[in-house]
């Protein structure tokens, strides 16, 4: 075999291999009720705050541990615990993007992405109501 043909297998072979790599990189958005079916596998949930129920984090006691009550896209509400500090203005959030895993009925989550109420909406009626006057 040709030096130039060997070179040409082994690039092909590392494209195939990173191709691989990132295929089992992507995820998709999964409910509670199919991240229990997938017990102990890393998922994504997306959902909102239930703000009926408490929200438990007392920095005295434990800084480490956050829990509160999330309700997914199909309306499931279960129990979050995260181990790290209460991210700041979380209640403010209007939607939630968990990245963990299920763990018995709670969801234990390592990263909390939080989409909060955009600051130029209200910007936006004010010039809105006052564009009409």
């Amino acid at each position: 075999m040709k030096k130039t043909s060997i070179i040409l297998l082994v690039v092909i072979a590392v494209c195939v291999a990173g191709m691989v790599m990132m295929v089992g990189d992507f995820s998709t958005y999964e409910t509670f009720a199919t991240a229990r079916k997938k017990e102990g596998k890393k998922i994504h949930v997306i959902g909102a705050l239930d703000k009926d129920k408490a929200v438990v984090y007392d920095p005295a006691k434990d800084a480490n541990y956050f829990s509160f009550f999330m309700k997914d896209k199909s309306g499931e509400v279960t129990k979050v615990v995260f181990n790290g500090t209460r991210p700041t203005d979380f209640e403010k959030s209007t939607e939630l993007v968990l990245t963990g895993k299920m763990v018995g009925t709670e969801f234990h989550c390592d990263k909390i992405l939080m989409k909060c109420p955009s600051k130029y909406k209200d910007e936006q009626t004010a010039y809105s109501a006052q564009k009409e006057i």
